[in-house]
Order: C-alpha cells, then structure tokens, then sequence
C-alpha cells in the first residue's frame, strides 16, 4: 500500500503537507514539505524526546538552528537534529522557503491537526500548545536568560 498524501494543513501562515504519514504507514519515518512564507510566526525552540529530524530546503533560504548553530539554508542544503538537541527554524527574509521533513521515527499528522485546533480555536495559546507538544514527545527549550542592563 502506497501512503496516500494528505492535504494541506494550515498552522497560523505556515503550510504542512504530509507525503508519507510513518504513523499510518508503519515504515518508522515520515515526510513532509513545510512552507514557511517571509517573516512567519514560527514555533519556539524545542527538542524531539524520541525522534530525529532532517530538513532539506527545496525553494527560498530557511534560517535553521541546532544546539546554537545557526544556518541561512539554501535550496538543496541540509541539517541534521538529533534527539534530543534543541532546534528552531525561522524565515527572516523577503521570500517563502519550503523545505521537506523527515522525521525518524514519525510524529505523525496527526501532532499538527491537533496544533492546528489549538491555534484555530482562539489564536495561539502557549499552555495548550505546550500540552499537545509534551504529549508527542516535544520539550519545549527553556527560555534564555535575559542580561540585567544597569
């Protein structure tokens, strides 16, 4: 059985659109294409309790961070998130980047339906967002410290 593609899911302006769902297919991976158009409020930095990720830019520059190491990547550029290491992606210039996913194994489509409800509902809510990450194995990083200005 060939995993049938799912539609596009919308997060706030980001796009998610699973092409193999490793939740339903049971091949331990999943993949799918992210959108993430100029300037996108993006979620916070966090970890993947039991997965890893690589995310393959296909169109645009995606700003892509791991454990501090910070990337403009370029179409056919790549990055590797290990579990467990805090990563966070963000589009800070003039034009949409699209990426694919792959995530080992998958969360599934079904974390993002769920995030999508909690931020249709009423706008994003961090303590239900947070409950919905922890539940798929997402931590969310602590926030960095703030220096004291004199």
């Amino acid at each position: 059985m060939q995993p049938q593609e799912q539609p596009v899911m919308k997060i706030g302006q980001l796009e998610i659109r699973y092409l193999m769902d490793g939740t339903v297919t049971k091949a331990g991976v999943g993949l799918f294409e992210l959108t993430v158009p100029a300037g996108a409020r993006v979620p916070p930095a966090h970890s993947h309790r039991d997965n890893e990720e690589v995310v393959y830019v296909l169109d645009g520059v995606l700003r892509y961070t791991v454990d501090g190491e910070t990337r403009d990547l370029k179409p056919g550029e790549r990055m590797y998130t290990p579990r467990g290491s805090v990563h966070a992606f963000s589009n800070p210039h003039d034009s949409p980047a699209r990426a694919l996913i792959i995530l080992t194994p998958d969360i599934g489509a079904q974390y993002f339906r769920d995030i999508a409800e909690v931020v249709g509902a009423s706008g994003p809510n961090p303590v239900r967002m947070a409950e919905v990450m922890a539940r798929y194995g997402l931590v969310l990083a602590p926030p960095k410290p703030t220096t004291a200005v004199p």
